[in-house]
């Protein structure tokens, strides 16, 4: 069976964009078409100054919402990065196996790096060679297929380049994965600003819907979305980008056609009332099971302790095999008693 690793860092709250964009796919779709594993990364959210105490919550809050989302630790394996060593076990032969400037090339360090220059702040070392540790995710587990939106496809590329140099230089260790951009995918963009991406990290909040969001709140940020100059309601992403925003995300919550939509409404006010109401009724049930789970902790670390077990069994073979074969030998085995005798 086709095995896939997908992942999500505990950063900020999770928001619809993360739901509709990959969580319900995950837990529809990619949990019952391949041997799936989702991941919680929570070694990534230290690439930046951060809270631990905020990790630590975040880290359990994105495991009981993917829960939450619908997936199925009898379907699929469910665990948090750090509980597995064999991501950073792997991680640092990659970066033996990487080049300075690979990990300068990447986007996001671009981006982040400039982030935090900007504010004063310094850039840590883990932001330029987590790339690698990303990679080491992706191949602990002989993953065939990665789900990713565009802005992660950089990543993926990097793995394989990096799984395809190590299996010539020191033999064949890693399936060379591929990344899959899911047309099914819905594309959220900031309610305040349709230019961005509906993210869980942003500042700003009124612009973004959190997955734990009260049905009020919801219902106030979806009304107070910006629009765009003009009266008619047509589908243009380029021209009218705060409209199409907003039957992206009518169209992703109905499963309707946003052009086919844009013929439906004839104001901005029923198109909004109606948006809201909709992204009220998609939450509603990921919220309600949100509250028994987090009503019964132990059944959440249960599954995350599995979840890690599981995911253990099948990256360490993996990784023992690369280990092996850069050059380390294993560790030596304790002599048994009857040995000793």
């Amino acid at each position: 069976m086709t095995r896939v690793f997908s992942g999500i860092q505990p950063t900020g709250h999770l928001t619809l964009g993360n739901y509709l964009g990959a969580m319900r796919r995950w837990a529809e779709v990619d949990q019952h078409r391949a041997e799936s594993l989702f991941c919680v990364v929570d070694l990534h959210a230290l690439t930046m100054d951060h809270d631990p105490a905020r990790v630590r919550r975040l880290s359990r809050q994105t495991a009981t919402l993917l829960l939450a989302a619908g997936l199925d630790p009898d379907v699929c394996t469910v665990f948090l990065q750090s509980h597995v060593d064999e991501h950073t076990r792997l991680s640092y032969l990659l970066e033996c196996v990487a080049t300075d400037g690979e990990m300068r090339r990447m986007i996001q360090y671009k981006e982040k790096a400039a982030k935090e220059r900007d504010r004063g702040g310094s850039v840590r070392l883990s932001l330029l060679t987590y790339p690698a540790l990303m990679a080491a995710d992706i191949l602990a587990y002989g993953t065939d297929e990665v789900p990713v939106g565009e802005d992660q496809a950089q990543h993926v590329e990097l793995t394989r380049d990096l799984a395809v140099r190590f299996n010539q230089r020191y033999g064949q260790a890693f399936v060379v994965p591929r990344a899959t951009i899911p047309r099914v995918a819905a594309r959220v963009m900031n309610l305040q600003d349709p230019a961005r991406k509906m993210g869980k990290s942003d500042d700003s909040g009124t612009g973004v819907v959190y997955l734990l969001d009260e049905p009020d709140v919801v219902r106030k940020k979806v009304l107070r979305a910006v629009t765009d100059s003009g009266r008619d309601v047509v589908y243009d992403r380029a021209e009218r980008p705060g409209l199409a925003n907003l039957l992206d995300i009518l169209a992703a919550c109905t499963g309707g056609n946003p052009e086919s939509l844009a013929d439906v409404y004839d104001s901005y006010g029923s198109l909004k009332r109606d948006t809201a109401e909709a992204v009220v009724e998609v939450l509603r049930p990921v919220q309600a099971r949100h509250r028994e789970l987090c009503a019964d902790p132990a059944y959440v670390e249960g599954v995350l302790r599995d979840g890690a077990e599981k995911a253990r069994a099948l990256a360490r073979p993996t990784v023992d095999t690369a280990y092996r074969a850069i050059g380390l030998l294993p560790p030596v085995a304790e002599p048994s008693l009857s040995a000793a005798r």
